[in-house]
């Protein structure tokens, strides 16, 4: 009403006879429909309170709970306090739980495993008062999150109309999204959902994060049984956010920084990953980094792998043993952003995500995946180039590695060669690979660092490009005639090539080698501490 009063209508042509009963019009309208919506929303609010029992906000219908051998957590709230609750299946097959108390307004059940499928009709009842989750499956449910190339949506991807238009064709792929809020505490629940659980369609999918359901989707056609999809993403963040304070503790971070909303400390983490915490999962996928590219980047070897111990510990915590304590968790190493920049950023961010081993599994983290993603830029991206739009590469090569890693399929390769011995001579480095390689010459992709000392080569060293002279099955040779070596780097660019077309690939595999840097003087690949002479050998 004061907003209205002070309004001048001269002003707005609204002085004259005709044009005032017109405001007053629409201004009576105006009010009547706040009125009723007021109204709705005090009915809703007094119908959900009275209601005796419900589900936790990331409960609902079409949702997807974890599959045997691991048993899916169910909970939600209830009163009067002390009360029992029961759960109650009906679907493929039939199923009671024992009853429960109500302890401080909430209740907690754990399901007796269930073999993957479906639909059920999940029940719970409080004195004779139900509340029921419709369509639920069981399978496998992943969590995604990260910034804004986990975030990136599916309408925005390359051939959007064209894998929007198979959605239908995936209805146990079973996406939900979390509502972008913070908070400076840790929840109990969510603050808000953003697309609840949903069987897909081309709408609401479009919306979605598109290396997750993309994710999902092919690895539903592999497993062919039900894929449930949790994204909690947000763009612009840092890890710092998404962690706890126990584990920015653990990396000497300030608890108490503050940057901007969405990116001070543990925000995200206590409004969009702790109220998650109680649910079963089968493992997580992330795509973040580039933030910390000018943003704590030297501490991202640490504060990386110290966020997935922590995630790990507490959603193994959260759902009483359920969730393995070393879930599957897969990331995507860092893709592109400057043509032609001399930035380090983003080749420190793509070394710190491997805890600067250059591959994973390794003994800092173990049970881990990667998508090498730096062979997919995107000059022409209308959404800038540090969003490619090529995500179906990069979650097909994340499903390589969830399949090894996760579900233990042998013979299963996910990435591309990586050195495993290196020998100098005066005039050359002779590079070894695990795996057979394929070859194209190039003048500078790989660098040696000239230098007397024994020390490590940094940013600042003198770096010279060590051309490709010649390559077998297994192996690369560079020139390096032109001085002592010291350390040996390949692809520590921001923009190392053009799409799919760096020089080292796996022959077998057409995945790209991994960048790495290695001091020849400093500790070997293994993470021992003994020197590189097993790794690193001269030949005089």
């Amino acid at each position: 009403m004061l907003l209205f009063s002070t309004v001048d209508r001269s002003k707005m042509g609204l002085s004259t006879p005709r044009y005032s009963s017109l405001f007053a019009i629409a201004f009576c309208a105006y009010l009547l429909v706040t009125s009723v919506l007021v109204i709705w929303v005090l009915i809703l609010q007094v119908f959900h309170h009275d209601q005796p029992i419900a589900f936790a906000s990331y409960y609902g219908n079409h949702m997807v709970l974890q599959k045997s051998p691991e048993r899916a957590i169910l909970w939600g709230y209830g009163r009067p306090e002390g009360a029992q609750v029961t759960v109650y299946l009906s679907g493929p097959m039939k199923y009671n739980s024992s009853p429960v108390t109500v302890q401080n307004g909430i209740w907690r059940v754990t399901l007796d495993p269930i073999e993957a499928g479906g639909p059920y009709n999940v029940t719970a009842t409080l004195q004779n008062s139900p509340a029921t989750l419709m369509d639920v499956l069981f399978g496998d449910v992943w969590l995604c999150s990260g910034q804004s190339n986990m975030y990136f949506e599916m309408s925005k991807i390359f051939n959007a109309s064209k894998e929007l238009a198979l959605a239908s064709k995936y209805p146990h792929v079973r996406p939900f999204m979390v509502a972008l809020k913070t908070s400076d505490t840790e929840l109990t629940d969510l603050i808000g959902v953003t697309l609840p659980w949903f069987v897909p369609e081309a709408s609401g999918l479009s919306q979605f994060s598109a290396v997750c359901w993309l994710f999902g989707r092919y690895m539903y056609k592999h497993l062919n049984y039900p894929i449930g999809l949790v994204e909690t993403s947000w763009g612009g963040t840092p890890v710092e956010a998404w962690s706890s304070l126990r584990a920015l503790q653990k990396c000497g971070l300030d608890q108490n920084e503050k940057y901007s909303s969405q990116t001070d400390n543990s925000v995200l983490w206590n409004a969009m990953i702790h109220p998650l915490l109680n649910m079963t999962i089968k493992g997580a996928l992330w795509y973040q980094g580039e933030r910390n590219s000018n943003y704590h980047q030297n501490e991202y070897n640490c504060s990386f792998p110290a966020m997935i111990d922590d995630w790990r510990m507490a959603f193994h915590l959260g759902s009483g043993g359920q969730t393995a304590m070393d879930f599957p968790f897969g990331f995507v190493q860092l893709s592109t952003n400057i043509k032609g920049s001399t930035d380090d950023g983003f080749p420190n961010i793509r070394w710190h995500q491997t805890a600067d081993k250059g591959f994973v599994p390794n003994s800092r983290l173990q049970r881990t995946f990667m998508a090498v993603a730096l062979d997919l830029p995107d000059e022409t991206s209308p959404y800038g180039t540090i969003h490619p739009r090529d995500k179906q590469d990069v979650a097909y090569r994340l499903t390589l590695g969830a399949r090894a890693v996760a579900y233990n399929e042998k013979d299963v390769v996910f990435l591309g060669p990586f050195p495993k011995k290196i020998l100098s001579t005066p005039m050359y480095v002779n590079i070894t690979y695990d795996q057979a390689v394929a070859v194209k010459s190039s003048k500078d992709i790989f660098e040696i660092c000239c230098s007397q000392s024994q020390g490590p080569c940094g940013p600042k060293s003198q770096w010279v490009p060590a051309p490709i002279v010649q390559w077998s099955s297994t192996s690369i040779q560079i020139a390096a005639n032109v001085c002592d070596v010291a350390a040996l780097r390949y692809a520590w660019k921001d923009w190392p090539c053009d799409f799919k077309a760096c020089p080292v690939y796996g022959a077998k595999t057409a995945l790209p080698a991994p960048p790495f840097i290695f001091d020849r003087y400093q500790v070997n690949t293994s993470g021992s501490t003994d020197n590189n002479q097993s790794f690193w050998k001269d030949v005089l």
